[in-house]
């Protein structure tokens, strides 16, 4: 991993121990994938992370500043990897009040692409996501229940975990956004009470006229025609199995894995 951090635009050498994303993860971020030097969606990216800052009261990090980071280490990696970029409030030192001048903080990081999959197996996960809709939609640092949703298996067969809300509602997998064809129409749960509005999945949502947000149980979910999951690092993918119930690839996903694609050339993909 490579990383370039930043305080007020300007490159420092580390991150202050009193950060506050670090103490209190008071903060956001996006994960883009970046194709021969060219990070996927930019705008939509940037926008989700301006959201998220107006809705935490942060200060709206430098788009020069941050783009100018991410361009220098971008050109360190000539084929497909992974950008990350975290913005915190900065430090504030001890105590939840937050500071009334606050100096955000981003760092920026590259990893390795991940591998291709091809369509995943899925499990239902036991633990709930709470309801807090101030939060919902934004992709804020707080991921603790993602991080406890995940340690739920280590099956390796096993790609991700669909995970419910405290009132049982399906909201996503731990990773990534979920569609499932019901009915002739492709519907996602709605995130007004609480997950990740992700990238891929608005502009599935933009793009794809019977494509709706929806209440969705875990018996609809279930008895769906088809599932798959989206995120802006792997793009679509089929759901092969969920729990006891199994799905053939069904040609409705891979119009849509072809329409991502031509969309966006990163999203390239081969079919089997």
């Amino acid at each position: 991993m490579n990383a370039i951090i930043l305080s007020d635009g300007k490159v420092v050498p580390n991150l202050d121990p009193g950060d506050r994303g670090l103490a209190y993860g008071d903060g956001v971020f996006e994960t883009l994938l970046v194709n021969k030097a060219l990070p996927a969606w930019w705008d939509r990216h940037w926008n989700r992370l301006l959201r998220g800052t107006t809705s935490l009261g942060i200060p709206a990090p430098s788009e020069v500043a941050v783009r100018r980071a991410c361009a220098t280490l971008m050109k360190a990696e000539p084929g497909a990897c992974v950008l990350k970029i975290i913005c915190t409030r900065g430090a504030g030192g001890r105590g939840y009040r937050p500071p009334a001048a606050a100096t955000p903080t981003v760092v920026v990081s590259t990893h390795p692409a991940p591998d291709p999959v091809g369509p995943v197996d899925l499990r239902w996960c036991q633990t709930p996501w709470a309801i807090q809709p101030r939060l919902a939609g934004i992709k804020h640092l707080n991921r603790l229940e993602q991080v406890l949703a995940r340690a739920e298996w280590d099956d390796p067969e096993i790609f991700d975990g669909i995970v419910r809300d405290t009132e049982d509602r399906v909201v996503s997998a731990t990773s990534a956004n979920l569609f499932a064809l019901v009915g002739g129409r492709w519907l996602t749960p709605r995130l007004d009470r609480c997950g990740i509005a992700g990238i891929v999945r608005g502009w599935l949502l933009d793009e794809v006229p019977e494509a709706a947000q929806a209440d969705l149980s875990a018996v609809e979910v279930s008895h769906a025609e088809a599932l798959f999951l989206c995120n802006a690092v792997r793009g679509i993918l089929p759901v092969r199995r969920l729990g006891l119930r199994e799905w053939p690839l069904h040609p409705a996903v891979t119009a849509l894995r072809r329409k991502l694609a031509i969309a966006n050339p990163a999203f390239v993909f081969e079919e089997s």
